[in-house]
């Protein structure tokens, strides 16, 4: 490839596939997510990091070597590896006197970071910890946001919308009874936040519907709020702003109720009854009623010529 007044032209097919598979699209792919330890890490930080990117697996990119970068302070090497790893997600762990066991959850729009929240690991359990069955790699989890300070406070608010974009998964039209394997559970409560991880059990109830189980199976951690850094109003609505190309067009006459249900309207021209060819029948036809005078029969006029 070569670089030519800030353009980059591929010279091989290999290299063009690449710069067509990084250039936007009005559909998106799937997220990726880059998980990057810190110059200073703990042993209960390295492991939370492994767990999360056991749940994010396979589109997710584990950082093995350490890095010395101060998000909050200098974000200029994050989005360098964004760019590189193509990810738009990422997990940030360090670990230091004031700031015991800290996870930074973000996300990049245009390579630049959007959102990102600090959040202290006060309690943590492994999946090594648990030892019991966990869900295939790649399934997706099914989220549920409890506490009312998910919906009252703004900073929660962003920050569910950051955990879902990190753990959402796969966008799909429609999911199966059998698909629903994991349940990835928080709870905002008394200024800390609970991620539990459930693995869900159907068993037999006697009847269609089958009883519903959910099972411990980790990780799952006590975090606290610390630091967070949220866009402004302006870019934020630039960063979800959709292409004219994916909204959806409005169709004519076409309406729904309150159920759903689909009502269409027709545009017809005004018809003549009194025009309308009907079938028929000696029944249909007028007959003359007994006291009712006999109607008078006109000639019809003949053209006059002059002999």
């Amino acid at each position: 490839m070569t670089h030519l007044d800030g353009i980059v032209k591929a010279k091989t097919r290999r290299a063009k596939r690449f710069l067509q598979s990084r250039e936007p699209k009005l559909t998106e792919s799937l997220k990726n997510c880059m998980i990057i330890k810190g110059g200073n890490t703990s042993e209960t930080l390295s492991q939370s990091l492994k767990d999360v990117y056991a749940l994010k697996k396979p589109n997710a990119v584990l950082y093995k070597k350490k890095n010395m970068v101060r998000p909050f302070e200098d974000s200029t090497a994050l989005e360098f590896f964004s760019k590189k790893s193509d990810c738009s997600l990422f997990l940030f762990g360090s670990h230091n006197k004031k700031r015991p066991n800290n996870l930074i959850f973000g996300r990049m729009f245009d390579f630049h970071v959007l959102d990102m929240f600090e959040l202290g690991v006060e309690q943590c359990v492994s999946l090594k910890a648990l030892k019991k069955d966990t869900c295939p790699v790649g399934t997706k989890p099914l989220l549920v946001f409890a506490g009312e300070l998910f919906d009252t406070d703004r900073e929660h608010q962003r920050l569910r919308s950051v955990l879902t974009d990190f753990f959402c998964g796969p966008r799909v039209s429609a999911v199966r009874l059998a698909g629903l394997e994991h349940v990835l559970h928080f709870t905002a409560l008394e200024g800390r936040i609970y991620m539990r991880s459930y693995r869900v059990l159907l068993k037999k109830s006697g009847c269609r519907t089958p009883r519903v189980e959910l099972e411990d199976m980790g990780p799952s951690f006590d975090f606290t709020m610390r630091r967070s850094h949220m866009a402004s109003d302006d870019l934020y609505r630039t960063a979800h702003r959709k292409p004219k190309g994916v909204k959806p067009k409005k169709k004519k006459n076409i309406s729904h109720d309150a159920f759903g249900t689909r009502f269409g309207r027709l545009h017809m021209q005004k018809q003549n009854l009194d025009k309308l060819q009907t079938r028929k029948m000696k029944g249909l036809r007028k007959r003359k009623r007994r006291g009712e005078p006999a109607e008078s029969v006109v000639p019809p006029k003949t053209a006059k010529t002059d002999v």
